[in-house]
């Protein structure tokens, strides 16, 4: 949100609507050529110049055949779907894995490209016609895409080096990451993940940057948790509290406009989550859509396997069964919109951030009181370990 206009995008990074700020889409990204041009076009409607854009060369491209994979195979596991967006995303990195991936440089030779893509679809167009969709024709598909070579053409950069350079004179790099840590490939609720790695260490490969050269990771958290699509959630709400939180927090997804589920705060996932990426700050988010319902709860530990854990389980299997030990804390009446400090924030507000940063032992240094911008406190001291205001 920016004075008062709401922007949702998928691809380009949230700081494009800082005029002075080079942007950078990783080569961890996998871009759909069509999604993106029609994010351009909707900014630059609505006055934003996109002039400080930049696309990784090595990043893969969401090719038409991805899009089809995707939803015959969403088709045919039926009940046992993942809850995929349907856009492409899960057998475009299969084929960067099985190194048959389309790059975004690959635009720029089309002797290079028109090989890949007829390679890829010697195998592609067996697997549509094994889910009756029928084939492609590779002259088309790479015709097709070549028609966006002198648009992309312009973006195209070595993203590691851009970085690296901005990083060697002091600058300021923000490194903005999507999905969340319980839909990581390797540490999330399997299979109902994401393709990619979205912990902080992602960046390091989805960007090109050393390790060490990220100096503090702020974990971005809302005040109650909401899932969007299949897997197993402990938290959720079926009650009307539940519906209160996705009509208020307005929770319905980015991509697909799917409604979200929303439950309460499952502490022992966010502490999982401060474990994975080692993140050194909070930023709770959605504070305000707890305004008015009362009695609060959080998820402290899980019941499974006639067990409780007070970590996120290794197994799995438990997790899928898990039944939440929630603790109650008080609620709030007043209308947290307008507060500007901690101070200013009801004394149960204050509380319930405090309890979050001493459960997951780590520091909250933002608040977010509302979507607009200056709806955010910033803390001049964090909350948590030591922190206080």
């Amino acid at each position: 949100m920016r004075d008062g206009e709401e922007f949702k995008l998928h691809l380009i990074p949230s700081g494009i609507l800082y005029a002075a700020k080079t942007c950078v889409i990783g080569n961890g990204v996998v871009v759909d050529p069509h999604i993106l041009f029609g994010e351009i076009d909707a900014l630059r409607t609505r006055g934003i110049a996109v002039d400080n854009l930049r696309v990784s060369g090595n990043a893969h491209l969401i090719m038409p055949y991805h899009l089809l994979l995707d939803g015959a195979a969403e088709k045919k596991l039926g009940k046992f779907k993942i809850g995929t967006t349907g856009r492409g995303i899960g057998p475009c990195y299969v084929d960067k894995f099985a190194r048959l991936g389309i790059r975004l440089q690959d635009v720029l030779d089309e002797k290079i490209l028109r090989r890949k893509i007829r390679t890829s679809l010697d195998e592609k167009n067996w697997l549509l016609q094994r889910y009756d969709i029928g084939t492609l024709d590779p002259d088309q598909v790479t015709d097709e895409l070549l028609g966006y070579r002198e648009r992309l053409e312009p973006f195209i950069c070595d993203a590691s080096l851009l970085v690296a350079q901005a990083l060697d004179q002091d600058k300021h790099v923000l490194f903005e990451g999507a999905q969340g840590t319980l839909l990581d490939i390797d540490f999330g609720t399997y299979p109902f993940v994401t393709s990619s790695n979205p912990i902080a260490g992602g960046a390091c490969a989805g960007a090109g940057v050393g390790p060490t050269r990220i100096d503090h990771v702020v974990g971005v958290a809302k005040a109650y948790t909401t899932r969007v699509g299949e897997g197993p959630f402990p938290t959720e709400l079926f009650d009307e509290t539940g519906v209160t939180m996705c009509e208020v927090g307005h929770e319905f997804g980015t991509t697909t406009g799917r409604q979200r589920r929303c439950g309460w705060l499952d502490l022992v996932a966010l502490r999982y989550a401060v474990r994975l990426s080692g993140i050194t700050h909070l930023a709770i988010t959605k504070l305000d859509v707890l305004t008015g319902l009362g009695t609060l709860k959080v998820c402290t530990k899980y019941r499974a396997g006639g067990k409780l854990h007070e970590e996120f389980p290794l197994l799995q299997t438990d997790f899928h069964h898990a039944k939440p030990v929630l603790q109650e804390l008080r609620g709030w009446d007043e209308d947290i919109r307008d507060c500007e400090t901690w101070q200013d924030l009801p004394e149960a507000a204050r509380d319930y951030v405090q309890f979050i940063a001493e459960f997951t032992k780590t520091r909250v240094k933002f608040i977010a009181t509302g979507p607009g911008r200056d709806e955010t406190i910033i803390l001049p001291r964090s909350i948590g370990r030591g922190g206080a205001v």
